[in-house]
C-alpha cells in the first residue's frame, strides 16, 4: 500500500499543494471579513447579525470543497485512463480492489486532512470571538459542504474510470443529481438531522469506482 501511496503522491503532489493553499487562502479571507467587520462595528453587532439574520460569515467557502474534489478525482485519475496507465496498474501483482482502493484511500485521506485543518483553523478563531453555540452553528454548517467535497471526489474518480463515453456521461447526470442533494437548502445547520445519513451515503458512493474498474476489466471500452 505504501507503494500506491508514493506513486500517487508524486502523481498529485502539487495539485494536493495548491488545493491547501486555495482553501487556506478562502478560509483566511472569510476570517478577515469577519475580523474587519469586528473592528467597524463590534463584535456585539455581528452577533445580533448571527442571531436575527441567521449570518454565518464563511458563505466563501460554499463551494470550495466541491470543487477541489472533482478536480482531485480528475487529476488523480484521467491520466490513468488517457495514458492507459489502468491496465498496468490492474495487472499488478495484486487485486484490483485492493489497487484501486490504496488510490481511493490516498485521494480521500488527503481531502479529510485538508477538510481538517480548514475546520480547525476556523474553530481556532472563532472561538476566540464568539460563544461555543455560535461557533457550533457556524462549523456545523460549513462541515457539510466538506462532505460534498468528500462525495465529489467518489463521483468524479466513478466518471474518469468508467471506459465508455456514454455511460461517464449518464454518471455525470447522476453525480449532479446526487450533490445537489448538499445544497438545497443555504440555512445554515439545515442538514444538522441529517449529517449523519450523508456521511454514509458519502461511504457508499466509495464503492462507485470499483464498478467503473469492474467493467473496465470485461472488456468494456469504447
Amino acid at each position: 500500500m505504501f507503494v500506491f501511496f508514493y506513486k500517487e503522491w508524486i502523481k498529485t503532489r502539487y495539485y494536493f499543494m495548491a488545493a491547501f493553499v486555495l482553501s487556506l487562502f478562502f478560509c483566511i479571507y472569510c476570517m478577515l471579513n469577519i475580523n474587519r467587520v469586528i473592528e467597524l462595528k463590534g463584535a456585539a453587532h455581528v452577533w445580533e447579525v448571527m442571531l436575527q439574520r441567521d449570518a454565518i460569515f464563511i458563505q466563501s467557502l460554499r463551494f470550495v470543497p466541491l470543487l477541489l474534489g472533482i478536480l482531485a478525482g480528475i487529476v488523480q485519475f484521467a491520466p490513468e485512463m488517457q495514458q492507459k496507465r489502468i491496465k498496468l496498474t490492474l495487472h499488478l501483482p495484486c487485486s484490483a480492489e485492493q489497487s484501486v482502493g490504496s488510490m481511493l484511500l490516498f485521494g480521500a485521506g488527503l481531502l479529510a486532512m485538508l477538510s481538517a485543518v480548514n475546520l480547525l483553523l476556523l474553530y481556532t478563531f472563532l472561538q476566540r470571538h464568539f460563544a461555543s453555540e455560535l461557533v457550533r452553528h457556524i462549523l456545523l454548517t460549513g462541515a457539510v459542504w466538506y462532505v460534498a467535497g468528500l462525495t465529489a471526489y467518489f463521483f468524479s474518480a466513478w466518471i474518469c474510470l468508467e471506459p465508455t463515453w456514454k455511460r461517464r456521461l449518464v454518471n455525470l447526470l447522476v453525480a449532479t443529481g446526487a450533490l445537489r442533494v448538499f445544497f438545497i437548502s443555504e440555512t445554515p445547520e439545515a442538514y444538522n438531522t441529517f449529517l449523519p445519513i450523508l456521511t454514509v451515503y458519502t461511504l457508499l458512493t466509495a464503492a462507485l469506482p470499483f464498478w467503473s474498474v469492474s467493467r473496465f476489466k470485461e472488456g468494456q471500452q469504447d
